[in-house]
């Protein structure tokens, strides 16, 4: 193959892990092409991946018919406008995983309505794990979308939603959730130390039980209400404790937390066209 049919623009940690499934999926390593400043990491993706690397985005890019934008968001206008031409001319697909970066402002950096597939997905990718959310701009066609799907879905599971604006929803619930588990078992492992047990034990039970729980939940066909309820014994000790985050109002507590990750998505996406 003379030119890279995929082209990474960003070369860090999500662009590994996409890397990784891409490869693990049959994707000759010869037929992509990833741009990243940082020489040590391009040594590392070579090493690692068989890939070839260059510091050049406009190199990069080459012919490539799929173009992954993988840089941080507030680089997403410089490096637009920098490989624009080249996109505009080729009109390759775009996907981008860049948090907070609409389709539009995408599309006005490049230069062209190309077809753009925003994604969203969560640091399990990382482990192919993830929870991705898309959505495809109205110039993708259905064998731009199976080719996003065939490239993210090695991560994790995929799930399309149909209005763009839903994306920042899926930042508050999939996107921002690793935080939300990682934080309630930084808190179950302070409580069993608070209750005698070894800080190692204490760690141990919670992954555990939080890796347990996860996995009944995705091999139930019951909600998770249902496995709730399940583990409440009534008059027990699930169903005390229970109580106490009823009490607290816990679920209300976890609808605030979402609004305020999906109103703080949906602001930077207006900050950034702002100071582009």
């Amino acid at each position: 193959m003379s030119t890279p049919s995929i082209a990474f623009i960003g070369g860090g940690n999500m662009a590994g892990s996409l890397l990784a499934g891409l490869l693990a999926d049959g994707c000759p390593p010869a037929s992509i092409r990833v741009a990243e400043p940082n020489e040590a990491r391009r040594q590392e993706l070579t090493a690692r991946f068989g890939v070839r690397c260059c510091a050049n985005n406009r190199q990069a890019v080459g012919e490539a018919a799929t173009l992954i934008l993988c840089v941080k968001p507030q680089l997403a206008p410089q490096v637009c406008r920098e490989i624009g031409s080249l996109v505009s001319e080729l009109g390759p697909l775009v996907i981008s995983i860049m948090a907070g970066v609409t389709e539009a402002a995408i599309q006005t950096w490049l230069g062209a309505p190309v077809p753009v597939v925003r994604t969203m997905p969560n640091t399990p990718a990382l482990v192919q794990t993830g929870a991705i959310g898309m959505h495809a701009s109205p110039e993708v066609t259905e064998e731009g979308r199976n080719q996003a799907e065939t490239i993210l879905r090695a991560t994790g599971l995929i799930r399309w939603v149909d209005d763009e604006a839903q994306i920042d929803a899926v930042t508050a619930i999939s996107g921002s959730g690793p935080a939300y588990f990682f934080l309630l078992m930084e808190a179950l492992e302070q409580a069993g130390i608070d209750l005698g047990l070894d800080a190692e034990t204490a760690r141990l039970l919670t992954i555990q039980t939080a890796l347990g729980a996860a996995r009944m939940a995705v091999e139930s066909d019951s909600p998770p209400a249902r496995l709730r309820e399940q583990v409440t014994s009534p008059g027990g000790t699930t169903e005390r404790a229970l109580a106490v985050f009823e009490e607290a109002g816990l679920r209300a507590l976890v609808g605030r937390a979402a609004l305020a990750a999906r109103d703080r998505a949906a602001e930077i996406s207006r900050t950034l066209l702002e100071q582009s």
